[in-house]
């Protein structure tokens, strides 16, 4: 048992679980065996005791009187909600049983775990669940709802996920902050952000939409949705154009400037213009800017990839850093993610090599609705953890659909009754992030940090490790793998002599000092880990992939005859669907709202404040109309993945479509196209 676990009054490190790149160091209050009190470590060196509200309210969340606190068993129709609580022994029964006969019936792939990042501890999101699914030989999921487009995109420029360090942009001159609210979403780099606008730095939004992030911005760039790309091309034009690009960084640290050079010249201002909704005279006070200052630095954020076009937009602005040679000035360059600085040994915690099918089918989570409805030989049940597809999958009516299929069983491990929940057939209770032992990696900073349990676990509820140990107890399985302890996976993780970055941090590293940061050592100079070991503003891989190898600005494709944009970003005080059945968050939040521009609203005849209906051909939603200048004329915002109340037509995600990026099968959330009426 944990030492903290026994200490009934107190104050322990912890980390933030929450899906966010900034992944805080947390001090708990703990008072009568309970925690009372949620702050930030003012030692951790990039969060210095800064939170959000999001995780400084989250005692309310574990002490939620409608958190789960024992296994349930569903006693009515599926969607209705009622359950009878079961002991976990009847639990593990009923889903073993009914998977032996389903393995026997149908074979192991009928069987589906879904899941992502609810919880970003690695052991309780890719580690024992993992070695069980494998060893089960169910399907395969492919987690590409967030970032995969732009990540793959990133790499093939930059050959991973590798930028600047954070820490080191309050030496930055220009701060871009493109796709990205950062402001709710990234709140530490806002904070280094606004140190160096005090020492004379400049900060630019480029969005879709004037939310905090833009208003906070020395100058907001409304774009077009889905028009990143043309952007960034037009940039390049302007950059070699003024003689403002870097040519001997270029030759020494690029391959394909030349032909890059002769590319963007398609790109004038005029037709960049054109395709972005930007103005001729910014476009090239932009260029002049990035051009001029020194060092600059892009955040490129989430919300440009959700596009069919996202995987090549993030490709194409993760070039720009290298024609003005910002990558080797100190808090100059770019970030996208950091992941690629801690990256650990992922086979030896999650031991693909189980698998004994290595053809065993691969299954988009984006596309969950279709394969529920139409997948041959079909999914026959699903495992859902740290996840809420009914409310956060694409296509939402065709999810909620297959859900309802009273063939398929479905198991939620989860702390509420989530939307998703509602339709299982065995509800199983989990603990909070706070009541295991995990290990996190940022995606954004550079430092990896432990959780060790501070509380109980609440109820009767169990981590995801314990529960696929239980499963695989009962499925007969007697791997060694399945005996290991949470403290050995972690080792396991560390022993990985490939990432030279980590090799100082280990179990006992992590115990003593609470959060161990990656070694850093500079991109440059150096090797990058692209085939020919430079930044490949031409890629040969690429073009063997499919793709243009020149960074190329690709058209949204059609999405019905709708005349809006559709663009259902996150909002302040939710994350996904989390933290949005808690009445604090929602009073903050007020009322799920649909921004459009005044000269649309005039033309539709809706005044601010009036409720608006929003659909197309996958569904609809009655909205609050919220009218100004903060999105472009033809573009349609919301914010937030608000919980699907009884009396409300307000789950946005009944509009997005399902199809996948031009990338990495990623997510395509933001292009759609809807069209607006006031409800008479």
């Amino acid at each position: 048992m944990s030492t903290f676990k026994k200490q009934q009054n107190g104050i322990f490190p912890s980390v933030c679980p929450l899906d966010c790149p900034d992944q805080c160091g947390l001090l708990l209050h703990k008072t009568d065996g309970k925690i009372t009190r949620v702050q930030g470590d003012p030692n951790h060196p990039v969060t210095k005791g800064n939170i959000c509200n999001k995780v400084r309210n989250m005692p309310e969340r574990i002490y939620d009187s409608k958190r789960l606190t024992t296994p349930l068993k569903r006693t009515g129709p599926k969607g209705s909600g009622q359950f009878e609580p079961i002991t976990w022994d009847e639990a593990i029964e009923s889903i073993a049983s009914k998977w032996k006969n389903l393995i026997a019936s149908e074979g192991p792939e009928s069987i589906l775990p879904y899941s992502f990042y609810g919880n970003m501890g690695i052991l309780s999101a890719e580690g024992m669940d993992r070695r069980f699914f494998h060893r089960l030989g169910a399907s395969r999921l492919d987690q590409t709802i967030c970032s995969v487009a732009g990540s793959v995109g990133y790499k093939y420029t930059m050959g991973g996920s590798f930028g600047i360090d954070p820490e080191d942009t309050i030496h930055s001159k220009l701060i871009i902050f493109w796709g990205i609210n950062a402001v709710s979403t990234n709140m530490h780099q806002v904070a280094l952000a606004q140190k160096s606008r005090k020492n004379g730095a400049k900060i630019v939004v480029i969005d879709v939409h004037k939310n905090r992030t833009g208003i906070l911005a020395d100058w907001f760039i409304p774009i077009l949705p889905g028009t990143d790309s043309a952007l960034a091309l037009g940039l390049m034009n302007l950059l070699f154009e003024e003689g403002l690009a870097d040519l001997e960084f270029l030759q020494e640290y690029s391959i394909g400037y030349q032909e890059l050079r002769e590319h963007v010249k398609q790109y004038d201002p005029h037709t960049v213009a054109a395709i972005t909704g930007i103005p001729v005279d910014d476009l090239k006070e932009l260029a002049a800017l990035y051009g001029t200052v020194s060092p600059s630095f892009i955040r490129i954020g989430n919300g440009l990839q959700h596009h069919d076009n996202g995987g090549m937009a993030v490709r194409t602005i993760a070039c720009l850093p290298a024609i003005t040679g910002h990558w080797i000035v100190k808090g100059g360059g770019a970030i996208k993610g950091n992941s690629g600085y801690l990256a650990h040994n992922t086979a030896a915690v999650q031991r693909p090599d189980l698998l004994e099918n290595k053809e065993t089918r691969v299954i988009n989570m984006n596309q969950i609705g279709s394969a529920l409805l139409d997948l041959k030989p079909p999914i026959s049940s699903m495992f859902v953890y740290n996840c809420n597809p009914a409310v956060v999958a694409p296509e939402g009516n065709k999810v909620r659909k297959g859900l309802e299929r009273e063939d398929l069983f479905i198991v939620v491990h989860d702390l509420f009754l989530t939307e998703t929940a509602s339709y299982a057939d065995i509800v199983l209770p989990a603990t909070s992030s706070f009541e295991n032992t995990d290990f996190y990696t940022s995606y954004w900073h550079k430092y990896t940090q432990i959780q060790e349990p501070v509380i109980e676990p609440y109820g009767e509820s169990k981590s995801n490790p314990d529960v696929f140990r239980l499963l695989a107890e009962a499925m007969g399985f007697q791997d060694d793998v399945f005996t290991d302890s949470d403290e050995e996976m972690i080792e396991q993780a560390f022993h990985y002599p490939a990432n030279s970055y980590i090799e100082d941090i280990d179990l006992q590293a992590l115990k003593e000092n609470q959060f161990v940061k990656a070694k850093n050592t500079p991109l440059f100079p150096g090797r990058l880990p692209t085939p020919s070991g430079k930044i490949e503003l031409y890629s040969k891989k690429m073009e063997e992939d499919g793709y243009p190898a020149l960074p190329t600005y690709i058209p949204l494709p059609a999405d019905g005859d709708h005349p809006f944009l559709f663009v259902p970003g996150p909002n302040h005080n939710f994350l996904n669907s989390t933290f949005s059945n808690n009445d604090k968050h929602i009073q903050l939040e007020k009322t799920p709202q649909l921004h459009i521009n005044s000269r649309d609203a005039a033309e539709l005849n809706i005044e601010n404040g009036e409720m608006v209906r929003i659909w197309n051909n996958r569904g609809e939603c009655l909205l609050q109309a919220s009218i100004g200048e903060n999105v472009l004329s033809g573009v349609a915002v919301t914010q937030g993945l608000w919980a699907d109340l009884p009396g409300t037509k307000q789950l946005v995600n009944v509009l997005t479509p399902d199809r996948v990026a031009d990338m990495g099968g990623g997510a395509t959330f933001f292009s759609g196209r809807i069209s607006i009426e006031k409800i008479q």
